[in-house]
């Protein structure tokens, strides 16, 4: 059961009280689950409730409807993405930026391939649903600042526009990669790798 970061914008009430975000967090483990059983169409907020043992009213209490609750949980599945590279970084040398950006596309792919729901919502609800921000760029901007603090650099606008490419790149590709094969074409992977690495030697080297 991972936390909830109280700065999600999609609820209607940020808990304040343990239990209240224990129950916030058994929500979105619930809908998780139930986006890899069921799929995103037959989602419901009441389904949601049902598994996690909470009354409907405190779905409702926390999100308006389903695409709330499915963005939640994409901003949870981007805190966890964030963490877990900043914890393979701390075993990066500050100048081994394609370790850095190996572990990036690494942690995509585990999470890809272990995590609850992430199949359909990895960073943003599924179109047409994800109405709101642009979830490629709230990964752009997150990765950028956190390669800008490993590397010891300023984010600029060039290296901005870098990253943006490389996340809507590499989500195309790796897209087409888990399409071809459920646990993710590996020669796919291979040359999104090549394709990233080339791609920011331009402005990391």
């Amino acid at each position: 059961m991972e936390p909830v970061p109280h700065a999600n914008t999609n609820l209607r009430r940020a808990p304040v009280q343990q239990r209240s975000a224990e129950r916030l967090a058994r929500i979105l483990d619930a809908c998780a689950e139930l986006l890899d059983e069921t799929g995103y169409d037959q989602l419901s907020t009441r389904a949601v409730a049902l598994r996690a043992g909470v009354p409907i009213g405190s779905v409702y209490r926390f999100f308006s409807n389903k695409r709330a609750m499915a963005d939640a949980l994409a901003l949870r599945n981007l805190d966890s993405y964030a963490g877990r590279i900043a914890a393979r970084l701390e075993t990066i040398p500050a100048d081994d930026w394609r370790s850095a950006i190996d572990a990036v596309l690494d942690e995509y792919l585990a999470m890809k391939r272990s995590v609850a729901g992430f199949a359909l919502v990895d960073f943003g609800a599924p179109p047409p649903d994800d109405q709101g921000d642009d979830p490629n760029q709230r990964v752009a901007g997150r990765l950028t600042e956190l390669l800008c603090g490993h590397l010891g650099r300023t984010s600029d606008e060039a290296l901005t526009r870098t990253v943006l490419v490389c996340v809507e790149a590499a989500d195309a590709l790796l897209r087409l990669a888990f399409r071809t094969d459920p646990s993710g074409d590996r020669a796919i992977v291979a040359e999104t790798r090549v394709l990233l690495r080339a791609y920011l030697a331009r402005v990391l080297d």
